[in-house]
């Protein structure tokens, strides 16, 4: 009989990130199943310690997944720093390095010098090569929040304030609606890749607000940009995320030439560091901190600014809601870690063994 290998939930090393990919019922039932299940103690997760002890869990002292017993599979969200390998074990999480990201061949190189594997969360995907479980849906539905309050901050004359998740998807949007209601006329809104996931929760809280809103999908993109209809809406949000580079849906002499209307960009999608960017306005991410970049000053000749958003961890302003959805879509492929060299985890392994080849062959250039 094959033993079940051991689960070790780590704590997130990203600042502010409360989501996590097992919650305590997730962690239950996998227990249930024959798995140990370790976790990591996190004082900004967003479920309390003592949930998973009461879930029958081990408990373990945050940060220490790398003592792990070599056998343990460690399941985090977030990426790792390449500083905290060479990584020996089996990992699962968002790495955010298959699109050649900054750093990316340096950072699989350390799984080489290691002999770990990476099973990227983002290329968990059925036979269909759909993805089994996302948090798509909430980073487009929270991006589209923001960057109305971030409208509204504007009508306003005043910066937006730093950012603190939400206790549930109501009160966010008894919130976007009190905020909007303080401005006259209400803005225009626009939504590339309005048919994805991310899409469709920028749209519908958008709708929420009873906002007039564009929806723009591969066929109006089609063409190539850049495209003046972005410049004639209040608020443009992007969802979409891409593979490989595309003409640029708008640039920044785009944006500068006279007639812009738009003042707010929400760029869901977050990718500043891959050569696949479809708005190469700006090189860094914001944060919830400062969740708006100046990219246009106003001025004599341009009375309207341009502020952009850009934080790549947008579902944990709604960690709780987000990480249930997402944990329980994850649950089944969870139970089948006993069979990792086979189905989802095993097209995840092929990708990882692709992209390490083309990693090391990047450093011996």
């Amino acid at each position: 009989m094959q033993t079940k290998p051991i689960l070790w939930l780590r704590a997130e090393h990203k600042p502010k990130e409360a989501r996590t990919a097992v919650t305590p019922t997730v962690a239950k039932a996998l227990i249930a199943a024959g798995y140990t299940v370790v976790f990591e103690t996190s004082d900004q997760r967003a479920f309390a310690d003592k949930l998973y002890v009461e879930a029958g869990c081990t408990q373990a002292e945050a940060h220490s997944w790398q003592q792990a017993p070599a056998e343990a599979i460690i399941i985090g969200l977030k990426e790792l720093s390449e500083s905290l390998g060479p990584f020996h074990h089996r990992h699962i999480h968002f790495a955010h390095v298959y699109k050649h990201q900054a750093g990316w061949h340096t950072f699989l190189n350390q799984f080489k010098k290691g002999g770990g594997t990476l099973y990227d969360l983002e290329y968990l995907v059925d036979e269909d090569g759909r993805r089994v479980a996302a948090f798509g849906y909430w980073a487009g539905y929270i991006g589209a929040a923001v960057a109305l309050l971030q409208w509204v901050a504007q009508q306003h004359q005043q910066p937006l304030k730093g950012l603190s998740p939400w206790d549930s998807r109501e009160q966010l949007l008894t919130d976007v609606q009190a905020a909007i209601s303080t401005t006259a006329p209400t803005p225009e809104v626009m939504v590339i890749g309005a048919k994805g996931r991310s899409g469709g929760g920028a749209v519908e809280l958008c709708q929420s607000c009873g906002l007039n809103v564009t929806q723009w999908d591969q066929h109006e993109t089609s063409n190539g940009g850049p495209f003046d209809e972005i410049r004639l809406h209040h608020v443009m949000i992007n969802c979409v995320f891409l593979n490989k580079p595309v003409a640029a849906f708008t640039t920044l002499p785009h944006l500068q030439t006279p007639g812009r209307v738009l003042s707010v960009i929400s760029d869901v999608s977050c990718d500043p560091f891959s050569d696949a960017n479809p708005l190469p306005i700006y090189k860094d991410c914001t944060s919830m901190d400062q969740p708006g970049m100046r990219i246009i000053e106003s001025t004599s000749d341009q009375a309207l600014p341009l502020d952009l958003i850009s934080i790549d961890h947008l579902p944990s302003l709604l960690p709780v809601e987000s990480s249930e959805e997402f944990s329980n879509a994850l649950l089944p492929y969870l139970l089948s870690l006993d069979q990792i060299d086979s189905g989802v985890w095993q097209r995840a392994a092929d990708v990882f063994s692709k992209k390490s080849t083309d990693a090391q062959k990047r450093v011996q250039v």
